[in-house]
């Protein structure tokens, strides 16, 4: 982390009730106060921007008033997420202290902007009527206290970077949320970000990127190694029970035992002010690694592939190896590692271990 406190968004992926919402934020408080050394923010989402229609929405408007509750109650900063120039003026006149776009909306570089400009609209308005200065942004009543941007579904960086431009064009400072791409990590595109614009916060969403509430714990790891500044996590206080996501949210049991892991390695050494050039070599391990992730997942795809056309060859009186078919893929595979920078003699190396492995799941 580069200075400053660690920035923590928590909470459920909806507010579905008073009552859940409440209990959430009750458990998470206690949380709070434990860990002093982190700037803890309580999330949840108003309106849910959901593939299916015939699935939980988000409770809306009403929603804000139980955010605004928890902000009463416990002394938490709240959030909640934004797609609509609608959602903007109800969200800032609730006294949300955080809006954020999410990766359906960062995807639309036309919805983002309408954001902006809301944001822009608004708070002159809100301004006015609270008797403060509207010539600086940190005079400013109802301005938020930051600006929370998603990277796109899919993997762009410039488009991420694009949308940055955006939103500090309202005075607000922005911060970047890494969720991945199709609950896979895209490290690559977050590295080029990060290093476009080392001056933003970073922060880590585990949840989507995993899909998987098992690994949410191992994800938040990254935070120190990558030298980002906290995480957006999904907390609820039942998730069997939640209406949406329930696969990727954690207890707030879970996310104490991933804070306090995150500052027991923190007491590290090596993890207590890695230098830039640590920093670096740990993103680019980070890409290797999913990578060689990808590479095995795609390897046993194959496999299966030939299990069938092995299958296939049986039904039809085919034999297994094919000597045209084999030549032919040898031909091209030479002069694809030409153009890729590759050696042939490495390419024929590992292409004769594959096919090998094919023909005996043939």
């Amino acid at each position: 982390m580069r200075g400053g406190r660690a920035i923590y968004i928590v909470g459920p992926c909806a507010a579905e009730s008073r009552e859940q919402v409440v209990e959430t934020a009750r458990e998470l408080s206690a949380i709070c106060h434990e860990h002093a050394d982190c700037r803890m923010v309580f999330r949840a989402g108003a309106w849910k921007p959901r593939t299916n229609p015939h699935t939980f929405q988000g409770a809306g408007a009403p929603a804000l008033e139980w955010l605004a509750e928890v902000k009463q109650a416990f002394g938490m900063e709240v959030a909640t997420e934004v797609a609509t120039p609608e959602h903007v003026a109800a969200a800032l006149e609730a006294g949300m202290d955080y809006l954020w776009i999410g990766a359906r909306s960062s995807a639309n570089p036309m919805a983002v902007q309408a954001i902006a400009d809301a944001i822009n609209a608004a708070l002159p308005q809100l301004n006015a009527a609270k008797g403060c200065s509207v010539n600086a942004v940190s005079q400013q009543c109802n301005a938020p206290k930051a600006l929370l941007i998603k990277n796109p579904v899919n993997a762009d960086a410039a488009l991420w970077l694009g949308n940055i431009e955006r939103l500090e064009k309202t005075g607000v400072p922005v911060i970047a949320v890494h969720r991945g791409c199709n609950h896979q990590p895209c490290w690559a595109m977050a590295h080029k970000v990060r290093m476009a614009r080392p001056d933003i916060p970073m922060l880590l969403d585990p949840s989507h990127m995993s899909g998987d509430a098992a690994q949410v714990p191992a994800l938040m790891n990254k935070i120190a190694e990558l030298g980002l500044d906290g995480a957006m996590v999904e907390v609820h206080c039942c998730p069997e029970k939640a209406l949406s996501d329930n696969k990727q949210q954690i207890t707030p049991t879970c996310l104490r035992d991933a804070l306090d892991s995150i500052v027991s390695r923190l007491c590290l050494v090596s993890l207590i002010c890695p230098s830039e050039s640590q920093e670096e070599l740990n993103w680019l391990r980070a890409e290797i690694d999913e990578l060689d992730e990808q590479l095995w997942d795609t390897i046993a795809a194959r496999m299966d592939v030939s299990k069938r056309i092995g299958e296939w060859k049986k039904a039809h009186g085919v034999a297994p190896f094919q000597p045209e078919r084999y030549q032919t893929i040898v031909e091209s595979l030479k002069l694809k590692a030409e153009r890729l920078g590759l050696s042939p003699e490495f390419a024929m190396q590992i292409w004769d271990m594959i096919h090998e492995e094919s023909l005996k799941q043939q």
